[in-house]
């Protein structure tokens, strides 16, 4: 073949200096498990059976209030045909894994005690979790939320961080795996820049591998979506936590109230968030970095069919806009939480698994799938990220995956 231009080596290596800049900022989606909810428990309320208690609760009020198929599928907004097999894996989950991150908080749920009342709290969560540890009952992923550098509480924060882990350290010799900190309300990308130098002399001074502490940030403020210069925030505020920053979560009633929306509105599905959440959700696609969603404050009063019914259908309603949005994770607060939240999951990732699977496995195979179309790679993706997922979580056994 003739050609005109004699050489295009240089064009090709500028290309390749782009393409490699692109993908130091946006390596990919994350890869691994990503639990469905984290469970945010006060430090002074943990013990080393808190995870088993959520979930023995859990399931005496889905026993009770959801004796058969037919209750159950009521209370969930579940289809006929899809609730008995949705009910009989939540049933499950909730013997086995109920709580599959777990969050021992030291932050809004905790509140602010005098520094002796705090450091006793972290002597006492320091003897639950490695009682816990030692009998396998650590959740897959859990961790500590401290204070927000934001509120004048950094000092008190990086005091319980320390002790925390130096105490866990002597207690144990390591740390347990799947160990994450929540870093809550962030205005600045400079408190995160602060906080990573900080996990840096603290790795150091406790023989830590360098980069072993990770953390999430909660993006509950307006500053943290659009920024002192009119920017979005997101990534400056990622681009501080050099590399540390696994998850970001969204934190629905700081940031409502911020807006000045009334408590009646200040909701997760109110569209002010909708608006922060898409703004995370294209900031951050393809950095690696995931995506939470925050929680629902609505609680049952007392264990009756009236009050688990309204929490149950406040919950369902948040956890189904979240996935709708695709949101695959979310905040719980309550047992009674659980329940609703495998419900609704299940539910979603089980609706069309058989078509999914079938457009898979002839994607894979070069056919035409049942319905005449051939989907483009992106789509694969995502249906094999679906089902991945609803293996991940119990909603799907693995065996049911196409090879």
């Amino acid at each position: 073949m003739n050609l005109s231009v004699s050489s295009i080596d240089d064009l090709s290596a500028r290309v390749a200096a782009v393409n490699a800049e692109h993908d130091k900022h946006f390596p990919g989606a994350a890869t691994g498990r990503q639990p469905v909810h984290t469970v945010y428990v006060p430090a002074d309320r943990f013990s080393r059976t808190t995870p088993a208690d959520f979930g023995a609760e859990a399931l005496r009020l889905f026993t009770v209030h959801t004796p058969d198929p037919g209750s159950f599928g009521a209370a969930f907004g579940i289809e006929p045909e899809l609730a008995a097999t949705v009910r009989e894996r939540v049933a499950a989950k909730l013997g086995t894994e109920p709580v599959e991150d777990l969050r021992i908080d030291f932050e809004d749920g905790y509140g602010v005690r005098p520094d002796a009342e705090e450091d006793a709290h972290v002597a006492q969560v320091v003897e639950a979790v490695a009682a816990a540890y030692q009998v396998k009952g650590l959740p897959h992923f859990w961790g500590l939320r401290v204070k927000s550098f934001s509120e004048g509480g950094h000092e008190r924060a990086m005091r319980t961080l320390d002790g925390f882990l130096t105490q866990l350290r002597d207690r144990l010799g390591r740390l347990p795996g799947g160990f994450v900190i929540t870093f809550p309300k962030v205005t600045m990308p400079e408190q995160v820049q602060i906080f990573v130098d900080y996990l840096d002399r603290l790795e150091e001074a406790l023989g830590l591998p360098n980069g072993i502490l990770r953390f999430e940030v909660q993006i509950e403020t307006t500053e943290a979506i659009i920024d002192r210069e009119g920017a979005f925030g997101v990534r400056d505020i990622v681009r501080a936590g050099a590399g540390r920053i696994t998850a970001a979560h969204f934190g629905v009633y700081d940031f409502t109230a911020a807006l000045g929306l009334p408590p009646d509105q200040q909701r997760l599905e109110h569209p002010a968030c909708d608006f922060a959440r898409h703004v995370m959700q294209v900031a951050l696609a393809g950095t690696g970095i995931r995506i939470s969603d925050g929680s629902c404050n609505v609680v049952p009063r007392n264990d009756g069919p009236e009050e688990v019914g309204r929490t149950w259908r406040a919950h369902s309603a948040g956890v189904r806009h979240s996935l709708r949005h695709g949101l695959y994770q979310g905040w719980d607060l309550h047992p009674a939480h659980l329940p609703s939240r495998y419900a609704v999951m299940y539910a979603f990732l089980l609706s069309g698994v058989d078509d999914a699977i079938a457009r898979v496995r002839a994607w894979r195979e070069q056919v035409a799938g049942a319905k005449g179309v051939l989907d483009e790679p992106a789509t694969i993706k995502a249906l094999t990220d679906r089902l991945q997922r609803a293996v991940d979580c119990g909603a799907l056994d693995a065996g049911s995956l196409p090879t």
